[in-house]
């Protein structure tokens, strides 16, 4: 056995690290602990936290590769994140200029789930814990 304990972090590469970054953190809602330039390589490492723990990894590097994602291509799917009340974070989504899917229910659990996009199409899921 490995001895996993949990998820540590989660790395995303944007094409554009500043518009990135506000929409992680003014839009999301995400605290940057650290921000890092890596002259070696060209590119941007900042380090988000989620409600005071160490989430993810947002990079920049040169001219990245566009993500597939219609049709679904094999690998990561979307980031899920829970809310307490979907229909105030979509609303608050909405108004920040966030396109949402409508609100759905999910068959097998009868929760209420939504998603949405980053600025480079990174499917991202709101769900209602």
């Amino acid at each position: 056995m490995l001895g996993l304990k949990q998820v540590h972090h989660i790395a995303i590469i944007a094409t554009d690290y500043a518009r990135s970054k506000a929409f992680y953190c003014d839009i999301l809602g995400f605290t940057l602990m650290g921000e890092f330039f890596r002259e070696e390589r060209n590119s941007w490492k900042g380090d988000l936290a989620l409600n005071g723990h160490y989430t993810i990894e947002l990079f920049s590097f040169p001219e990245p590769p566009a993500r597939v994602s219609h049709p679904e291509a094999c690998g990561l799917r979307h980031l899920a994140f829970s809310v307490d009340d979907i229909d105030a974070a979509w609303q608050q989504l909405q108004q920040q200029g966030v396109m949402c899917e409508l609100v759905r229910i999910d068959p097998l659990t009868g929760k209420r789930f939504t998603f949405f996009a980053d600025p480079d199409g990174l499917p991202l899921e709101l769900y209602q814990a």
